[in-house]
């Protein structure tokens, strides 16, 4: 049940104390989670950009709409999505499977070129929502390890991504911003965190048969 005390804990924290900082060991424990969470067939078309640079996280928050998580966290997360996943990205994934596993490549061809022939038949939109789709898998994950871990967060999809873009250059490494998740501690008058969960009853949520 701690787990669920944890989860109880949590909200979407409206007041950061910018005076407190994450310690290195914290932040690493974010970063493993992000690249332990699952996405499908395994590719990892997500990446996620750490902000700490307090000048850049103030060019940022107009573009959040003015909301001042995003500098006052201690951290900023970008969670981004490739713009375009070609044949080469399975070929490296398949070739890390080779070099992890020591899986022989009888097994592993026809499952590349089946994996290959199902992205070359998306269009670049198709892929940018499939790589969406796992972006959204990665937050909820942060999010629960942030909980687990007595780190306070806030979910965004309010922001503006072209401009994100623009000021983390991320065009030039091929990725898309799609959501933010500002990571610290709470203030301690940020009055939304004493208020009490709404939450359904659970058995209107959960079917049993």
């Amino acid at each position: 049940m701690n787990t669920i005390r944890q989860l109880q804990w949590r909200y979407a924290t409206k007041k950061f104390d910018p005076n407190k900082t994450l310690a290195p060991e914290k932040l690493n424990i974010l970063k493993e989670a992000f690249n332990l969470t699952a996405t499908s067939y395994g590719l990892q078309t997500i990446s996620m950009v750490v902000v700490q640079d307090p000048g850049l996280r103030e060019q940022l928050v107009p573009h959040a709409y003015n909301q001042k998580q995003v500098l006052h966290a201690s951290h900023l997360l970008v969670i981004c999505i490739q713009k375009e996943i070609d044949a080469q990205d399975v070929v490296d994934f398949f070739n890390n499977i080779k070099d992890t596993r020591n899986t022989a490549e009888t097994i592993l061809k026809p499952y590349r070129e089946n994996l290959i022939q199902t992205i070359e038949k998306q269009s670049v939109k198709e892929q940018q929502q499939w790589s969406t789709n796992q972006a959204y898998i990665a937050l909820g994950n942060l999010m629960t390890v942030c909980a687990v871990e007595n780190i306070d967060s806030c979910p965004m999809e309010g922001f503006n991504p072209e401009k994100f873009d623009e000021l983390l250059k991320l065009g030039e490494r091929g990725l898309k911003s799609v959501l933010l998740l500002p990571v610290g501690y709470r203030a301690d008058d940020d009055m939304f965190s004493d208020f009490k969960k709404v939450r359904k009853p659970i058995h209107e949520t959960i079917i049993e048969m």
